[in-house]
Formats: C-alpha cells, sequence, structure tokens
C-alpha cells in the first residue's frame, strides 16, 4: 500500500472514531465514513461517508459534518503526528446505494440460475 493510501486509511479511522463517538449531533447517528481518499500533496483530503435515511435526512447528515469539519480537523492535529492534517471534504459515498440498485435489476430480471434448467 502506498503512502497516501496508508494515510488515507488512517484517517478514515480517525475520523470514524471522532464522527461516531465525540460529535453529539443526532444528524450525524446513521453516518458511516467508508473510504479517504487523499490528495498526492496530502493537503486537501475526500471523506466518504454513507448516511442512511431518506433525502432530506442524508442532506441534514451532509450539513452537519460541513460544519464539524472544523472540530474534526482540529482532533485530527491533536492526534496525528504529521506536519499537515488536510483539509477535508465530505463526499456522499453512492456506491453501496447503486449496488442495490443493480442487485434490484438483475432480480427483476429473473435470470435462471447457472447449472439449472427451466421445465
Amino acid at each position: 500500500m502506498r503512502r497516501p493510501e496508508r494515510f488515507g486509511e488512517t484517517l478514515r479511522e480517525e475520523i470514524a472514531e471522532i464522527v461516531g463517538f465525540e460529535l453529539d449531533d443526532p444528524r450525524l447517528e446513521n453516518v458511516t465514513v467508508t473510504e479517504v481518499e487523499v490528495a498526492p500533496d496530502k493537503r486537501d483530503a475526500r471523506v466518504y461517508v454513507v448516511i442512511s435515511g431518506d433525502e432530506s435526512e442524508i442532506n441534514a447528515g451532509l450539513a452537519a459534518l460541513k460544519h464539524a469539519s472544523t472540530f474534526v480537523h482540529q482532533r485530527l492535529a491533536r492526534t496525528l503526528e504529521v506536519k499537515y492534517v488536510p483539509h477535508l471534504h465530505f463526499v456522499r459515498d453512492t456506491a453501496e446505494e447503486n449496488a442495490a440498485r443493480v442487485g434490484e435489476i438483475l432480480s427483476d430480471l429473473d435470470i435462471p440460475e447457472e447449472g439449472k434448467t427451466e421445465n
């Protein structure tokens, strides 16, 4: 694993800990940090999150994360022993939603399982 990827994984673990246990905001109860992509210069990081709920709850969760980003950044600066903590950009991770939708479409197609024949 390359250095930015390792740093991204460390950030993901720390951010998940901060969001899950240190932020006392009910809008963040259903937030899961899935991945962190760090820019090559380590100045910016995209934090991918999955927020369960309807569209208004997802938007409220993203707004709460944006509002809390300064606090999260400060906590990371205290916790991590790095020269710079990247600026955090919280982004909705739609990969799971897309996978679920593809699964629904495939199940609707009613394709027979391999090795089985229809009578």
